[in-house]
């Protein structure tokens, strides 16, 4: 820098070749002066402090380049945002403003703001446990949104040991600050028996801004909440005594209620567990009384202190019950025509639902197409809890770059997503994403437009978007420590602009220019960083480093995490999968740029490249395994083995440890794994319709040995060398033969679009079209029948759900197979 600044005033600057001189040993030997001589003594002394000097500006330049690519990291992208700012507020998005914003708590709601104020439901059955969050093993056997229109009301199930809750809310525009809501929560008894005893929990907490203030009735029940925040005004939440199943009979309840400071949202469930006493009683006139937890003032959890407040009213009466709450806006009061309750909501309800199935049957035209009246209602489920799995977080990712040691916290983020998973995976993954707006788009194009931008937005200087956000506290308490860490050399596949192909049509031109450059930056950053050491190849960054641990080193950065690659991992690997979304996305850009009038030659003269058939061939076609293929350094030859480490003197005996064998060395060679990679030219559509590569893929699919099952297509062949492989002791298989309606989805498509095409493999690609989507479809179907849920991947021996549940984020993409709708 210093040098640079004197060459700027004019003067020299340092020179090089005395430097290079002074770091070879050979020329520092000639330099040496005669012993003994003061002029020696002096040159050397000197030679001494040029080193010297030399190093430490080096080890300044170093720390420099290391603070400055830290500081890129953390700094958002200079382009003006893709989210005008306001735009998610109250006044400029007054139905999107209030929403099932909070995907991993069975029921609850929260605005589109950084600190917003929450609301929620918790419940317990007393001698069960207390339900707040929805988790993967916590015992609740079938829950989920049957009806959700993503904008102004929603009708969920819970079944939860023989209790079935029906939670219903509807959202009614007024006045500045997003209107008002009311909730219905409808519980029942599944079969016969003596009801059990029932806490409802209705709770609003603050994050850091607002006041609540409690409004008791004959000093013990809490009839209502009057609050004030930044974002909503004044406000009142009004708890209403519960009625009969009818809803007009009064219920006798018992009443308890907590105010308490609150350490942060992800802490809510321990503060009311701890503040639960057996020191209640209910007391039904004419009845036994009977002891039961109730909440009590405890002030907060010991030693945190608190962020907010929360004001909990616990309602405890014996099944069959109607609860409502409604939220009123300050702001509404002069456009208000009455409380929505009882009859009105009822009403109100009624009416949301018969829009919602009118406009799914405009949208999806599924009755039309013959679809049975249960597919139907399977197919609104699935479309309805993917709208309810949307979820709005702030907060900071925690970074680390792959030249610092140390991780950083990213830039303040919002971001407005669709999560995978309510109940293993609530937050925004990059990849899913992509599939997840491909379903929403079709339902409510602005909201997916709105989502879309949210994620560019979390664009940094250098173009990298995290592939895995977690934003917040309670976002953050959700996740495994090993998967919190986002490192900056790892990508995602660009699915966002899969999406946007679809949504590209209809989008407005100020929208799309506001995207234009993050995406330009975005795609730019994958091309340099993912690039491989030859030209149009490219490696996915980030595979697993323990070669000795790992059957396969996975490489979750291509979302395929397990799937097979080169045994190991090097600079000289060619990721296929990788090479084709660069492919889609250079031809997206290059559409995108033609609609906005700017240049396209860049990106439609790479995606002509990597669309070549020919040079497609010559870097991925593997003759010897029929098919195409990744290529790098690999054996096939290796195995789990069980060794035990040396003893160590005065300890007691390690325990056997799972490690890698080698059996044969690696070499630079084509991995012989079929399965969806070697099918992404096909996937993408990149082959030609006359292609002779086409039969071979094809037939692949078709054949039972290899991918072809009853439920749809495996992800890797039965006759490939890791198929159902465990990865670690405690690592089963995950894509290396289970089914995947995502990746089946892509087949489906390609299917559809060369059954389309002219060429001599369009009746074998309508056949395999018509059988595929067939079986796909009746196996979620059959699936969701028997267990209640849509499932992260399905087993292809016998079709049964697997992995996460429920998992509404690519696996409701079959209700777009079933409107055959691409």
């Amino acid at each position: 820098l210093m040098a640079g600044e004197r060459r700027r005033r004019g003067g020299e600057g340092p020179r090089e070749r005395p430097r290079e001189r002074l770091r070879d040993p050979k020329l520092r030997q000639q330099q040496k002066p005669p012993r003994g001589s003061g002029r020696g003594r002096t040159a050397l002394a000197l030679t001494a402090a040029a080193a010297a000097l030399a190093l430490g500006l080096a080890a300044a330049v170093a720390e420099w380049n290391r603070w400055s690519e830290a500081s890129r990291l953390v700094t958002p992208h200079p382009s003006p945002p893709a989210v005008p700012p306001g735009s998610t507020g109250p006044l400029a998005s007054p139905t999107y403003f209030w929403g099932t914003y909070r995907p991993h708590v069975y029921f609850g709601m929260k605005t589109r703001s950084p600190r917003a104020v929450v609301t929620g439901l918790m419940w317990l059955q007393h001698g069960g446990n207390l339900r707040h969050t929805s988790e993967q093993n916590d015992g609740v056997s079938r829950y989920g949104w049957l009806m959700h229109d993503g904008e102004n009301f929603g009708v969920q199930e819970i079944r939860d040991e023989g209790l079935m809750l029906r939670t219903e809310f509807v959202k009614q525009p007024g006045g500045d600050h997003g209107g008002d809501w009311s909730w219905r929560v409808t519980v029942k008894m599944e079969g016969k028996g003596p009801a059990p005893l029932l806490s409802l929990f209705f709770y609003v907490a603050t994050d850091g801004q607002g006041t609540l203030r409690p409004v008791l009735e004959n000093g013990t029940r809490l009839a209502a909440v009057a609050g004030t925040a930044e974002e909503l005004g004044d406000f009142t939440l009004t708890f209403l005594p519960p009625t009969g199943e009818g809803g007009e009979e009064p219920k006798y309840a018992s009443y308890n209620f907590l105010a308490a400071g609150v350490p942060g949202l992800h802490r809510l469930t321990d503060l009311v567990r701890q503040s639960l006493r057996e020191s209640s009683m209910f007391s039904p006139p004419g009845r036994p009384r009977r002891r039961f937890f109730g909440v009590s003032s405890t002030g907060g959890l010991p030693g945190e202190p608190p962020q907010g407040q929360l004001l909990l009213h616990q309602v405890t009466l014996e099944p069959p019950a109607v609860l409502e709450v409604t939220l009123e806006s300050g702001s509404a009061a002069g456009v208000r025509r009455g409380r929505m309750a009882g009859p009105a909501l009822s009403a109100a309800l009624a009416r949301h639902a018969a829009t919602f199935e009118q406009r799914f049957e405009d949208t999806f035209r599924l009755g039309a197409h013959g679809v049975s009246l249960p597919q139907r209602r399977f197919a609104q489920a699935a479309l309805s809890e993917m709208l309810g799995g949307i979820g709005f977080f702030h907060g900071r990712s925690l970074l680390r770059s792959e030249h610092r040691e140390e991780p950083v916290p990213g830039t303040e983020s919002m971001l407005f997503t669709a999560v995978p998973s309510r109940s293993c995976f609530p937050r925004g993954f990059l990849w899913d994403e992509g599939f997840h707006l491909l379903l929403l788009g079709r339902w409510d194009p602005t909201l997916a437009r709105d989502i879309l931008a949210h994620w560019l937005d979390l664009l940094n200087a250098d173009g990298w978007i995290p592939r895995e956000q977690i934003l917040g506290d309670e976002a953050r308490a959700r996740v495994p420590p090993e998967f919190v860490l986002q490192h900056s050399e790892t990508a995602n596949p660009p699915t966002l602009l899969l999406a946007l192909e679809r949504l590209l049509p209809d989008a407005p031109l100020p929208y799309l220019r506001r995207l234009f450059p993050r995406l330009c930056a975005w795609f730019e950053w994958l091309n340099h960083t993912q690039a491989g050491l030859e030209p149009f190849t490219f490696r996915w960054r980030g595979r697993d480093t323990d070669p000795e641990r790992f059957l396969n080193p996975k490489t979750l950065s291509s979302g395929l995490d397990d799937y097979p690659r080169a045994s190991h991992p090097s600079a000289q690997e060619r990721h296929l999968d990788l090479r084709c979304w660069m492919a889609l996305g250079a031809r997206v850009l290059a559409v995108l740029a033609e609609h906005l009038g700017e240049s396209p030659a860049p990106y439609r003269d790479m995606a002509a490249a990597l669309s070549d058939n020919d040079l497609l061939d010559r870097l991925h076609w593997a003759p010897e395994l029929g098919t195409f293929a990744d290529f790098g350094n690999h054996s096939a030859a290796v195995a789990l083995r069980w060794h035990r480490p040396a003893p160590v003197p005065g300890r007691p005996p390690p325990a056997p440890q799972l490690r890698r064998e080698v059996r044969e060395a690696p070499r630079p060679q084509f991995v012989g794994a079929l399965g969806y990679v070697s099918l992404f030219p096909l996937l993408l559509q990149l082959l030609q319709a006359d292609s002779p590569r086409l039969p071979a893929l094809l037939g692949s699919m078709r054949n039972e040995r290899q991918l072809w099952t009853p439920f749809g297509l495996r992800s890797l062949a039965r006759d490939s060398p890791l198929y159902l492989r465990r990865n670690t002791e405690h690592d089963p298989p995950y894509w290396r033969g289970s089914i995947w309606v995502n990746i089946n989805f892509l087949a489906l498509r390609a299917l559809h679009g060369y059954a389309q095409a002219a060429g001599p493999h369009q009746e074998r690609a309508a056949e395999l079209y018509r059988e595929l989507r067939h079986n796909l479809v009746a196996n979620v179907f059959r699936q969701y029948e028997a267990t209640g849920f849509l499932w992260e991947h399905y087993r292809d021996s016998d079709g049964a759900g697997q992995g996460c549940h429920p998992f509404a984020g690519w696996s409701a993409l079959v209700v777009l197979a079933m409107a055959e709708d691409y």
